[in-house]
This record gives C-alpha cells, structure tokens and sequence, in this order.
C-alpha cells in the first residue's frame, strides 16, 4: 500500500504496508477489540492511521461505536473528525478517473483501488450517522442524507463491477467480497424496513429494499473470515432480537440469532458484545432469570467501556418489569439517568413510572417522589438531527398529567411504555407473567372506575382495555382480546389525548386476524390504520409496524412501482 502521496506507484519501500499486512493487522485488532480489549485494540491501529486505508476505517469505526455509546458532543465531534480523516485516507488510494467498468484494458483498476472505493464508501455512511446524531438542523439532516445516498450508489457499482468479467478476484477479494456484502446487505435490509411514504422523505422515492436478500448477504458476510463479518453479524442480530419487535410484528427470529452468534461465543466467551445478545434471546424466549444473569456477566466482563454496562441496564430495567419487580426497575432506571446520556427525559420518566407503581404507603427509594420526578421529565428534553426522539416527546406529552397542583395520576404508566417497546411479545411464552401484568390491569381498572371522572377517563379506559386485548391474546382468548381492540376503536370519537391509542388497537386487532386466519380482514383493518389516521404519538413506529405486517402478508400495493436495489 502506498504511503498516500500517489495512489497509482508502486510500493517498494518496506517500510510501507503492502494490503494483505493492513488487512491481517486490522483482524488481529479486531480481535482484541471483541474480547474487550478496547485501549490495546485502538493502540495497535493508531500508528498507521495516516497510511492505511483499513486501519484508518477501523480505527475511526470503533471510536464511533464508543460515541454512539456515551452520547457525549465532544466524542461525537472527535468521532466525526476521525471518520473525516480516514475518508481522506480512503480518497488518496482511490482510481482518479470516474467509474470501474467499460475501461480498456490499460486503465484496470487495481485490487488496491477496489478496497478503497468500498471502505470510502463505509466512511461516507458512517459519518452520515454522525453528521445526525451531532448537528440539529435540517441543512445537516439533509447533508447526512446526501452522504447516505452517495455510499449506496458506491456500493451499488461496485457489487454490479465484482459480478462482471471485468474483475479479478486479488489475493484479498474475500475482504472485498465481504465489505461489499455488508453494504449491499445493510442498505436492502434497511430500506425493505421503510414504510414508502418515509423512502420518498430520505430521497430514496422508486427504491425498495430486497429484505430476504439484504438477509442473504449479510449472512454471506457475517459467516465468512473477512473483516466485515462481525459488523454484518451485529446488524444480523440487532435486526433479529430488536428491530422485529421495535419496527416490527414482534416475532424475533430466535432461531436465527442463536445459529448466527454461536460460533462468536466459542471464540469469545467473555466478549460482552456477544454476552448481551445472549441476554437478549433469552429474552426473547421468557427465560427472564437466564437473561438476567447473562446481562449481569456482560457487565462484570469488562469495566473499560461503561456505556456497555448502558446497554445492560436498559434490558435488565425491563427484565424485571416483565416481572413486575418495581423497585429493581427502579434501579437501573435511576443508575441509567445517573450515568447514561443517551434520553435522561426517558430514563426520568421510567424512575417516576416505576415509584408510581408502589402502593401509596410504601416508602420510595432515596425519598424520591414520583410527582417531583415527573414535573422534571421535560427539563431533560433533547435534539437528534434537529428532533425530540419520539419516545421522549410521548414521554414529555404523558408527564404533563402532573403539571399543575393537583396532578392527574397515570394508571399505568409502565405498561404503556412496555407496550411501546413490544414487551407484551416477550412475556407471550411465560404464562404466569402474563397473568401478573392482568392482575396488575385490573386493579388499575378497579381503582379508574372507583375514582371520580376527569377529562382523561375515556383515554385511560381505552389503554387498559388496549392492554388487557395483549394480555388476553397472550393467554389464548381471542374472542375476549379482540372485544378489548374494539372497544377502543369504537370510542375513537370520545378520545381527547391519546389518539395513538386506536391506530395501534387497529394493528392488534389486524395481528389477531393474522392469528385466526382472516387474511382479508387483517389486510382491511392495516390499510384503515394506515390511512385514515395522521399526527398521533409515535406514529412513525406505529406506521413501520403497519408496513412490516402488510409485507408479512405479501399485501403492500406500493405507492409506485418498485425497483429493488
């Protein structure tokens, strides 16, 4: 590899790094990088960030991951310098004429400057989600999206050049194969994601992605030895133990993930990367104690990188809310408001939820109080990419309830951001958990109808009965759960508040449908959910939802025609 001055000379010095020594240094520090080894891994890049293409990437790829973790502006910005420079290494090795095919024989591009348009390419997608996570206003979001576009379009040639009799496979095309596999992958299982309504916003109007064979390449990827395999293998498993249940129908692919991260935990052990996917498809299955205990080794791996430990919490916060442990909860809320920047709104929120789930008399942790806990939700308030994430604006809208003097209680306040969250789906394997969260929903039913009417009695009426639908659904009473959709659908008019409430009862029902085989129904019933309700909470969520069922029923019509990746 050239020393950056001339992308084209040919390397005789040898104290340069030929592509093949780059590449195998840049495993060996992804290595350490998965077995914890943070600070040695950082160390073992650093001194050829300036002249190595792949170390520059590497090196710039992990200081990103550690600021998307601590969610700190000066990280962020260092992050974003450090991407910036390796794209301008990455821009020194690539061919100075435009385009890879149709060029005579005499102007070949080189297995050299292949590499480079695919890790300038990862360095353009890698600084658009920084550029999104660090500037609030809309020049930037749509500077992001530009970068965004251009890394698509590189990724795009290059898979179309390595397909074509023009290139030969280099002694280091598996590592090319595998980059090339790990964009194409990502971006057809990403916009496959997107309702179109959204891609036309992002400038991606005509395109849809290709979700079964994003899935194909990244496993492509993730199962091969090249350096992108671990990166195809996490996207893999944050598609299939969250973006399911987030974005999606809530049925993870269980099966999938354990198969995928299998061979990862024999070769790292106590890597707590893969420690917390563990937790997380325990999880998935309801075994809550055996995700528990998995999240707590995940912590005691390794003290070096904290913001870990973060995602730890968060999981383990709502371990115990499927087991109705509040005070526990309680905990790793409070220690997530106390150490994590990622959404203190949130994390301030759960704290005031979960003291508000304790009987009256019972003595609150640290002397805290709900109310005083909840007056402070908005003072927390923050911007990605120039907007309140949705979670924290429901949150701030739902906290409002304790303004004024005489605070309007939230009957259930954890439920509801379970639900939010898909938790319902997590408890659906564990009958007795299931029947603590109805236990739980009727006495909040009893204490509502005991209380003297408010202006929010219809809106609480219609989430208990939402919630108690999911809880019947659980327990195999459909008929029963299908009554409570609908009796949320049907006093859509008397609603004052929570208008997410009867789209999202909609999707149930549509779900329940699927459930019973009433496909046409099910479709019907999407489509009213789709169309006829706009500007409630979280409608972004509840819209990818809408979309992720309608594609499970092979259903969407697409506003236009599609043309896949």
């Amino acid at each position: 590899m050239s020393n950056g001055k001339d992308a084209n000379a040919t390397d005789d010095s040898s104290s340069q790094i030929t592509l093949k020594e780059s590449l195998d240094e840049c495993m060996e520090a992804l290595d350490l990088f998965l077995n914890n080894h943070f600070t040695e891994s950082l160390e073992r890049l650093r001194p050829r960030v300036n002249e190595s293409m792949y170390h520059a990437l590497i090196y710039a790829t992990v200081l990103e991951m550690q600021a998307m973790m601590t969610f700190q502006h000066d990280d962020i910005s260092n992050a974003g310098n450090t991407m910036k420079s390796a794209q301008e290494v990455c821009q020194r090795f690539r061919r100075k004429s435009l385009g890879l095919a149709n060029k005579s024989a005499g102007e070949s591009i080189t297995e050299e400057q292949l590499h480079a348009e695919v890790c300038y390419a990862e360095c353009q997608l890698q600084r658009a989600a920084l550029t999104f996570l660090q500037d609030e206003n809309m020049v930037s979001f749509i500077k992001g999206g530009i970068k965004v576009r251009n890394s698509y379009l590189i990724y795009k040639e290059l898979h179309s050049f390595i397909k074509s009799h023009q290139c030969l496979k280099g002694p280091s095309h598996i590592h090319l194969e595998g980059g090339i596999s790990f964009g194409i992958g990502a971006f057809n299982l990403t916009l496959s994601l997107f309702p179109p309504r959204i891609l036309k916003v992002l400038e991606f109007a005509g395109f849809s992605g290709d979700k079964e064979y994003g899935l194909s390449l990244l496993h492509d990827g993730a199962t091969a030895m090249n350096l992108r395999s671990m990166l195809c293998a996490l996207l893999l498993l944050c598609y299939y133990t969250f973006l399911t249940f987030i974005l999606g129908t809530g049925e993870g692919e269980v099966g999938e993930a354990e198969r995928l991260l299998k061979p990862f935990q024999l070769r790292y052990p106590r890597g707590a990367i893969f420690l917390f996917f563990a937790g997380r498809i325990e999880e998935i299955k309801g075994n809550i104690d055996e995700a528990v205990a998995l999240f707590e080794d995940g912590c005691k791996a390794q003290q070096a990188w904290k913001q870990f430990h973060h995602m730890c919490y968060w999981e383990l916060m709502w371990c115990f809310t499927y087991k109705r442990a509040w005070k526990m909860a309680y905990f790793y809320a409070d220690l997530l408001s106390q150490e994590s920047r990622w959404s203190k709104a949130m994390y301030v929120y759960m704290k005031a939820a979960y003291l508000s789930m304790l009987p009256k008399d019972e003595a609150r942790p640290f002397g805290e109080d709900e109310v005083d806990l909840f007056r402070q939700v908005p003072t927390f308030k923050q911007k990605i990419a120039g907007k309140s994430p949705p979670t924290e604006k429901f949150a701030i809208r739902k906290a409002r309830r304790y303004k004024g003097p005489r605070p309007v209680r939230l009957p259930v306040p954890v439920l509801e951001m379970m639900y939010m969250w898909n938790g319902f789906s997590m408890i659906s394997k564990r009958p007795e958990l299931t029947e603590g969260m109805m236990q739980t929903l009727v006495e909040a039913e009893r204490t509502l109808l005991e209380s003297p009417e408010n202006e929010y009695f219809v809106d609480d009426r219609c989430l208990i009965h939402l919630l108690k639908g999911l809880c019947l659904k659980n327990q195999g009473l459909l008929d029963a759960a299908e009554e409570c959709f609908n009796k949320v659908c049907s006093s859509e008019k008397k609603i004052r508040f929570d208008h997410y409430l009867v789209p999202n009862s909609l999707v149930e029902l549509s779900l329940l449908y699927v459930d019973q085989g009433r496909r046409n129904e099910a479709i019907k019933v999407l489509h009213k959910a789709k169309q006829n309700y706009k500007d409630y909470s979280m409608e972004s969520r509840t819209q990818f939802r809408v979309h992720a069922a309608l594609a499970k029923l092979e259903a969407h019509p697409g506003d236009e025609e599609d043309t896949h990746l």
